[in-house]
């Protein structure tokens, strides 16, 4: 007999930063802001996505070659040499069919760590979805053994983590000396992912779940380096999942008629499941598809940062020529709210995703979120598995209770030189 309880969550959401974007209507579809000495060329219309994103004359390595030495100590010519191959290592490991192999492992880290929140309580949505994803899904890609074991160390880690993100930004175009305490965050890290990578390379892989990620990237990467990639690794993987996980949350719960839908397919595909050890398969997660497209949509509509090409060779975008030496700039914030593919652009409507085909892995056209082309995000399958699993497994485990309105994003332009 399946075990039953109530579970009550009340939560605050106040604690997340808004986006703060550009207005662009009064430049023109292609624009350029002028920062610390660096040109930005923003491209704002669907048309000239195509060309951001498969041009010959536009460079991704280029353009993030200085943020990956800074904030993740790895050389230019190390990284031009090994990032080719470190990437479709995660691209091959981290598709839709590989995900099976992950999924029950990242579902038994998920209800461990959620039985760890008791049974009631309140704080901040935000910190609460951290204390259960960062350690969950390290262990899902990095190991189990490499997962903090104790709530001292995982508290230490999410203090050194989250320093090392909210300054993630500045620590990429900065110098370590003006970031210290960032700087020494960092460093914390590196040391921790060096100590992965000794555990890892001292354990036999499971037969069950086979080699971990980390495991996969120490055959092709220097083991000098493959501390640095962990490390990129571990922050691309949780940096942007857990903003995302509590947007597609708080939408859900502030929507009286959207949580009950979610709620009805959630109820119907888990039954009456041991809400201790709650098991969710992809099977199962097949069955909630209106879940899976409050999650799009949440990304649709609070995808972070922005999306940057280098220019290597003059390229024509609409009637202009964007020199050699720019960098080339998409925010999905913008091309997400073009009406003309997402009609009433800033209403969450989960039911606008019923037009893609997501089994098929066919997204709605004009949605960036994941980039595109070469270089689009190799781990975009095993993210969107990961929110859906998460986001089913907690609303099936607690009821919440939002103590304040869900947060909008704040639109301002900083005096910029713009061109």
């Amino acid at each position: 007999m399946a075990q039953a309880r109530k579970t009550r969550m009340e939560c605050g959401v106040t604690d997340v930063p808004s986006a703060i974007v550009f207005q662009k209507s009064a430049y023109g579809p292609v624009f350029t802001v002028v920062a610390a000495g660096k040109r930005l060329t923003f491209v704002t219309l669907n048309e000239d996505f195509r060309a951001f994103f498969s041009s010959k004359d536009i460079d991704f390595e280029q353009a993030v070659q200085e943020p990956v030495h800074n904030t993740a100590s790895i050389s230019k010519d190390i990284f031009f040499k090994t990032h080719p191959t470190c990437s479709a290592i995660i691209k091959g490991r981290l598709t839709p069919g590989n995900t099976a192999m992950l999924s029950a492992h990242l579902c038994e880290e998920f209800n461990d760590h959620l039985e760890s929140l008791g049974s009631e309580g309140s704080g901040q949505l935000n910190e609460l979805i951290k204390s259960v994803m960062y350690p969950a899904v390290m262990s899902n890609l990095l190991g189990r053994c490499n997962s903090p074991s104790s709530a001292l160390s995982r508290q230490e880690f999410l203090e050194k983590f989250t320093t090392y993100d909210d300054g993630f930004e500045y620590g990429s175009q900065l110098p370590d000396m003006f970031l210290k305490e960032w700087a020494n965050s960092k460093q914390w890290l590196l040391s921790l992912l060096r100590n992965m990578v000794a555990k890892a390379e001292e354990t036999v892989y499971s037969e069950s779940y086979g080699k971990t990620l980390l495991q996969h990237l120490a055959t092709s990467i220097p083991d000098k380096y493959l501390p640095n990639y962990g490390l990129l690794l571990l922050w691309a993987s949780l940096a942007n999942a857990i903003p995302i996980t509590f947007w597609a949350i708080a939408f859900i719960v502030s929507n009286p008629a959207v949580y009950k839908t979610a709620m009805n397919q959630i109820s119907t595909a888990l039954g009456d499941q041991d809400k201790e050890k709650t098991k969710v398969t992809l099977d199962d997660l097949q069955r909630m598809p209106y879940v899976k497209w409050c999650i799009m949509e949440g990304i649709r509509l609070r995808a972070p940062g922005a999306i940057t090409r280098k220019v290597v060779r003059p390229l024509k975008l609409q009637n202009y020529i964007v020199p050699s030496g720019d960098m080339l700039m998409l925010s999905p914030y913008w091309a997400h709210r073009n009406p003309k593919y997402f009609p009433d652009p800033e209403d969450f409507k989960p039911e606008r995703w019923e037009k893609a085909d997501l089994e098929k892995n066919v997204l709605l056209e004009g949605f960036v979120a994941f980039g595109g082309g070469k270089n689009q995000c190799p781990g975009r399958w095993y993210a969107i598995m990961e929110l859906h699993m998460f986001v089913a497994l907690i609303l099936y485990k607690f009821e919440f209770n939002l103590l304040d309105p869900v947060p909008k994003p704040v639109s301002s332009l900083r005096k910029s030189n713009v061109q």
